[in-house]
């Protein structure tokens, strides 16, 4: 019974993922998401009484995930540039791999139906990146700049470069559009 209890919450919860990308949080019902999930209403307020509660909590969700794949294997990087090309090349095959998600972190991000409390929570996953950030800073590899705003190039850029490979069918290109996507924003926030 326990596997179809979190079979049910997965169901809703890509379901949201799918309609929230699709039609913005106004734009969707419950009742659509019940039935894209194929459980009863009441089954999706059992899990998420609203659904600002669903939202929030998918958006924990999507950035924990982000947050885990963004930090794979770092511990074999050696060096402040390496350890960030690491990063970059996580997050961006992640946003290759992960679509709806990554459309989704891009919408929501700023959305005032993420709760204070979610927010707080999701940069609680974040920071290892500001301490990194911040070391570079202090180590003289990265400007003089608030961390935030490297962050937010640094996703931002690799939004645009997620963009590029699916929409111009550049795939055969990947590696080396991700290689440059990198080495353009490595050398507007890097003093090398």
């Amino acid at each position: 019974m326990k596997g179809n209890i979190e079979d049910k919450r997965k169901a809703v919860m890509g379901a949201a993922l799918k309609l929230f990308t699709e039609r913005g949080f106004h734009g969707t019902s419950t009742a659509q998401i019940s039935k894209e999930a194929g459980v009863a209403t009441g089954t999706l307020f059992h899990y998420f009484p609203t659904k600002e509660d669903l939202i929030n909590n998918l958006y924990f969700e999507v950035k924990g995930d982000l947050s885990r794949t963004m930090v794979k294997d770092l511990e074999s990087q050696h060096n402040f540039k390496d350890k960030m090309k690491k990063i970059w090349y996580n997050l961006t095959k992640w946003g290759l791999n992960n679509h709806n998600e990554f459309i989704f972190v891009g919408q929501f991000c700023n959305s005032p139906y993420i709760s204070n409390f979610t927010r707080e929570e999701v940069m609680k996953e974040y920071v290892f990146l500001h301490t990194l950030i911040e070391s570079g800073i202090k180590n003289g590899y990265v400007k003089e700049l608030p961390s935030e705003l490297v962050i937010a190039m640094f996703y931002q850029n690799s939004r645009t470069v997620v963009e590029v490979i699916n929409n111009v069918g550049s795939s055969k290109n990947e590696s080396k559009l991700i290689e440059d996507g990198f080495e353009i924003i490595w050398n507007g926030f890097s003093n090398n």
